[in-house]
């Protein structure tokens, strides 16, 4: 699905982009992060979270007790915007089509947004981050959903970090759950491939 996509003009975005910016990771996870849109790093590497906020996340992961590869990455939008603005409605309209495809093939249990606009994306409503950030949610598809303030939060603010590690406390409570729900012997099968 990755070479599908890579030369899309859906938006102006790619104009000022070096590189679409899929998402990475376990195409079998049961949890998917969805952040905002690539930055400087991500787009000049092409991958995701590779950045300051990316280490953060990495970070973040191990202290539940999970790598990298055992989950997936993406944003809601796959080019970045120039100089690192939020992304525009329309922006994340041409690109809702993409994630909404990462998010069948992949079939993650759970969806954690990173931050307000991927938050109000796949809540489809316009709430405010601090006020929903590690609550679960049902989005209109059925799709759980918690919302997580973005890692870049904390590098601009560090009196965040408490409240990003209670967002991930509260992530590793619902997967643990999610794992202890599933009947003996179910697995994932018949994913189809993203790349």
């Amino acid at each position: 699905y990755n070479e599908q996509i890579k030369d899309c003009t859906r938006c102006q975005l790619y104009k000022s982009a070096t590189n679409l910016v899929f998402g990475e990771g376990s195409e079998t996870a049961d949890l998917m992060f969805i952040g905002e849109a690539p930055g400087r790093n991500e787009d000049q590497q092409g991958r995701p979270f590779v950045g300051a906020a990316g280490q953060l996340l990495n970070d973040l992961l191990k202290e539940i007790g999970l790598k990298r590869e055992d989950v997936y990455i993406g944003n809601i939008i796959k080019h970045r915007p120039p100089n690192n603005r939020d992304p525009q409605p329309d922006e994340i309209e041409a690109c809702k089509p993409y994630l909404m495809k990462q998010i069948e093939l992949i079939k993650p249990k759970i969806i954690a947004t990173l931050g307000a606009h991927a938050t109000r994306t796949m809540l489809e409503d316009k709430v405010s981050i601090g006020q929903v950030h590690g609550q679960i949610f049902e989005n209109k598809k059925g799709l759980t959903i918690i919302p997580i303030y973005h890692p870049a939060a904390v590098l601009y603010n560090r009196s965040m970090f408490d409240v990003l590690k209670k967002d991930f406390a509260s992530l590793k409570a619902l997967l643990d759950k999610s794992k202890a729900e599933q009947p003996k012997g179910a697995d994932k099968y018949d994913q189809g491939a993203l790349f």
